[in-house]
């Protein structure tokens, strides 16, 4: 009686792994619904064998618990594949239920193992985190002790419990250690939806070594996820480990570029889609050193700001070039070790291209800003204007904000207003060739960006003149209208976009979204109107006014909105101030006016 019911288990396990592995190779996404359905049905009937067995028997026999288990664990995971979650879950813990105090068995590991992460799985998609965390670290535990046992023991693969030999499939061990890959990369998620980064950073590199170490691994999935994993370590000043990331990521790149070159035997479809998404990843990678080169310019520029302002009020400062963020020493050892040796020898040439040091002057900023330029241009040749518009956009704001970092670096004011001049000309190219209804986010961030460098330039013009004692020029006065207007126009041009129609008033309330930007440009707006010089009294009047009415309309706006004033409050200080001294400014010229008239 035990043959036979081994022999039909091992018959149907092997029908049910037929019905849903081999669909694979002609459907991607994995059996339909129907398949999977019947898949299910034999595995209940499975189960029922299994349990009638094990209740009729007299002693315990660990082949049927596992047998049990195992289809418990597959039920599961079709049943989440199905979103059925509250069924699986039940599945999947009477599978746990069952292997208690067995779990370390060479027959029961795999299951067990696998079982943790799917309940992990589950408890993720139902927002319980601590509750998910708690299976996978169980699983992490349950893999090491395993690990441990003295005499080496091997696990028994789930197919060779049934009586399944195939040689296509993968070793129990690579199974056990793909298993526990994935623990560590389930724990690296919920760690980085929990906003513990430094411990998602150090799961997810952790998941990346072992892929390497056991050459398993998508490559271009390995590569994204490296580049990614490069983003939050710049984020935090952590540039050396930045860069090697984005290094390791251009090196498997370059091995999968060379793996398609080397392909001859693909159909010319299939050939085709793979290059494509090479391009695509390729491009994805370059906009991800870009933003590294970005970054550095930028918190360069910061550090050099605060080491003059440390000066200017005499603290203490300590100058070095170190670009790590030190918490402690437990943190940096754990930071330093996140590198892959197995490629060091590899990605060498390729880190160094680009300083993982901060900028000190021109000639270092200026190095960074070419290597910027040259993987946005490269990263333009997938994200093409006519294919990928939004991708497109972003990465010519991101070519104007590196533009705008390399200038805090030139000391030369002529040279800086080149470099903002050469903003608004790529800004200004790129906001003429899209739609302003399709594409509204990104034109109303450019709108500002081109109001903000107008103004860049406009304060370096006001600076040149305040340092001479010489009669401006009318051509200098000229300029510096020119760039006030132009500031002006686009601030207008941002808030006119927040109306519903062109016919419609100005907007009284604004978003959460839109808030802070909204407020920032009627501040600015008051700002620019009272800088324009017009020889015109009357011209002056008018301007004054207008400033008045933007600095009333922020403090007012604010006096309504408390949530707009703690938001704003710095602006909303200097905005009151102005709102009551320039009513004087006003009062004086028309006075001018009154007696002009008079005479």
């Amino acid at each position: 009686m035990y043959s036979e019911l081994v022999d039909d288990l091992r018959e149907k396990y092997l029908k049910v792994r037929k019905m849903l592995d081999e669909p694979r190779e002609k459907h991607p996404e994995g059996p339909d619904c129907e398949t999977k359905n019947e898949a299910i049905s034999i595995l209940k009937e499975m189960k029922i064998k299994l349990e009638n067995f094990s209740n009729n028997s007299d002693e315990y026999d660990l082949k049927i618990t596992s047998m049990l288990a195992i289809v418990l664990l597959n039920i599961g995971i079709i049943l989440i594949d199905n979103e059925e979650l509250k069924e699986a879950e039940e599945n999947l813990m009477h599978c746990i239920e069952i292997l208690k105090n067995y779990e370390l068995e060479p027959e029961c590991i795999l299951i067990a193992l696998s079982t943790l992460n799917q309940l992990g799985i589950i408890w993720f998609q139902w927002s319980e985190y601590e509750k998910a965390m708690a299976f996978v670290k169980k699983s992490e535990s349950m893999y090491k002790n395993f690990k441990c046992i003295e005499t080496t023991v091997e696990p028994i693969g789930m197919s060779q419990l049934f009586g399944i030999t195939n040689s296509d499939e993968p070793s129990p061990n690579h199974v056990l250690e793909k298993l526990h890959t994935l623990t560590l990369y389930y724990i690296a998620q919920i760690h980085g939806t929990s906003k513990d980064h430094q411990k998602a950073a150090f799961y997810c590199h952790m998941t990346l070594e072992r892929q390497l170490e056991f050459d398993d691994l998508d490559y271009i999935d390995w590569a994204l996820n490296a580049a990614t994993l490069s983003q939050l370590f710049m984020e935090k000043k952590n540039f050396p480990q930045a860069r090697h990331h984005l290094a390791a990521s251009s090196h498997i790149l370059n091995l999968y570029e060379n793996l398609l070159i080397d392909e001859n035997n693909e159909n010319d479809e299939v050939q085709s889609a793979k290059w494509e998404q090479y391009r695509h990843r390729y491009s994805d990678v370059a906009r991800c050193w870009a933003k590294y080169g970005i970054l550095l310019l930028n918190m360069s520029r910061d550090r050099l700001l605060e080491l003059a302002d440390n000066l200017d009020n005499e603290k203490p400062s300590v100058v070095n070039n170190d670009t790590k963020m030190i918490k402690d020493n437990s943190d940096i050892d754990l930071i330093n070790n996140m590198s892959f040796k197995k490629l060091e020898e590899y990605i060498k040439p390729i880190a160094e291209q680009i300083t993982d040091k901060y900028l000190l002057d021109f000639s270092d900023a200026r190095l960074v800003f070419l290597n910027v330029q040259k993987w946005l241009d490269e990263a333009k040749k997938y994200y093409a204007l006519n294919t990928h518009a939004s991708d497109y956009v972003h990465i010519v704001q991101d070519m104007s904000q590196a533009y705008k970092y390399l200038a805090f670096f030139d000391g030369n004011e002529d040279n800086q207003a080149k470099m903002h001049k050469r903003r608004i000309d790529i800004l200004e190219q790129v906001i003429g060739e899209i739609n302003p209804r399709y594409y509204q986010s990104e034109c109303r961030q450019i709108w500002i960006e081109l109001a903000e460098t107008f103004s860049a330039i406009l304060e370096i013009k006001l600076d040149k003149l305040r340092a001479t004692d010489d009669r401006p020029t009318p051509h200098a006065l000229t300029k510096i209208n020119q760039m006030c207007k132009s500031s002006i126009k686009y601030y207008q041009m941002f808030l006119d976009s927040l109306k519903p129609n062109e016919s419609a008033p100005a907007v009284k309330e604004f978003s959460d979204e839109m808030l802070r930007p909204a407020l920032l440009a009627y501040f600015h707006l008051g700002t620019l109107y009272n800088k324009l010089i017009m020889p015109d009294i009357n011209a002056q009047i008018d301007n004054i006014k207008k400033s008045i009415d933007a600095y009333n309309f922020f403090v007012k706006y604010c006096e309504t909105h408390t949530d707009a004033a703690e938001i704003m409050n710095i602006e909303l200080s200097v905005c009151k101030d102005l709102a009551k001294l320039l009513p004087l400014k006003l009062s004086k010229l028309r006075r001018i006016v009154t007696t002009h008239h008079e005479k």
